[in-house]
């Protein structure tokens, strides 16, 4: 491969990377939130009952 491309891909793939892991970061920390808000209301009612 010629140096500019590797250097194009380079400097492509964090910019390409990026978003995409933080769309994911977002995915799994919403997921997260939603077990953890069903656990506690899960709890609760189990509390009441």
């Amino acid at each position: 491969m010629e140096w500019e491309v590797v250097t194009a891909l380079a400097l492509a793939a964090p910019i390409i990377l990026l978003p995409v892991a933080f769309v994911g970061y977002l995915t799994v920390g919403g997921i997260y939130g939603l077990v953890k808000e069903a656990r506690k209301a899960g709890r609760k009612a189990e509390a009441t009952a």
